[in-house]
């Protein structure tokens, strides 16, 4: 029997890749160590899906989470209106290559992109909503139009935005798997990745490996 596209797909699942930009790869302004080893992986998963999400961060020049703005080193952290916010170096700036997917993935399977943290005074690091935790990205509803209860997230970095699309993505109702080797963290601190994935698991967030998925049918978790 042929293993077609369509034989594949399950209903009511989507898969959601975080941010798996130039910038946050090897190279990049804020590369992720390894960061790009894990494209080989996100490929092969993306193809067993038929909703298929990429996040980017697309960011206007003199963002308020770049360090360069506020005269402050990368890492550092400031309080704003909505809360603590990390300082981090300029990265996935609006059109400049930084900002681009890294040209190994795979985007075919792609059925829709997402930009976040394009407002200047605001950043956003879960794919759901913005850092003040009220501004929505529109996720939510696309995932609601197209029937989806159960999503698996993959991607960059675990102890940042990935983490906190998998919180939010519990917070909605859903159904929430972290694919852990397609994945790969910041670490900073140390021990940053650990605490992240902890979070993620008292808060119902199951962490599987992509082998678990290749031979996956519907109503298997």
């Amino acid at each position: 029997m042929t293993d077609t596209k369509s034989s594949r797909e399950t209903k009511h699942e989507a898969l959601l890749i975080i941010d798996l930009q130039n910038d946050f790869c090897p190279g990049g302004s804020l590369a992720v160590s390894e960061g790009d080893m894990i494209i080989p992986v996100v490929n092969e998963v993306a193809a067993k899906f038929g909703i298929v999400v990429a996040t980017k961060d697309w960011h206007p020049q003199a963002h308020v989470s770049f360090a360069s703005r506020h005269g402050k080193e990368p890492f550092d952290s400031i309080e704003l209106e909505y809360g603590k916010q990390v300082l981090w170096p300029d990265h996935c700036i609006q059109g400049e290559a930084g900002a681009s997917f890294h040209p190994e993935l795979d985007q075919r399977p792609l059925t829709m992109v997402l930009h976040k943290g394009t407002s200047r005074e605001l950043d956003s690091y879960s794919a759901f909503l913005e850092n003040d935790h009220a501004t929505p990205t529109g996720l939510d509803g696309y995932l609601r139009t197209h029937g989806i209860t159960r999503v698996f997230i993959c991607g960059l970095a675990t102890d940042v935005c990935v983490k906190f699309s998998a919180l939010d993505a519990v917070q909605y109702g859903l159904e929430t798997y972290l694919i852990e080797d397609a994945c790969r963290g910041v670490n900073v601190p140390e021990g940053s990745v650990d605490s992240a994935l902890h979070e993620m698991t008292e808060a119902g967030v199951r962490c599987i490996g992509s082998s678990e998925l290749r031979h996956r049918s519907r109503g298997s978790y």
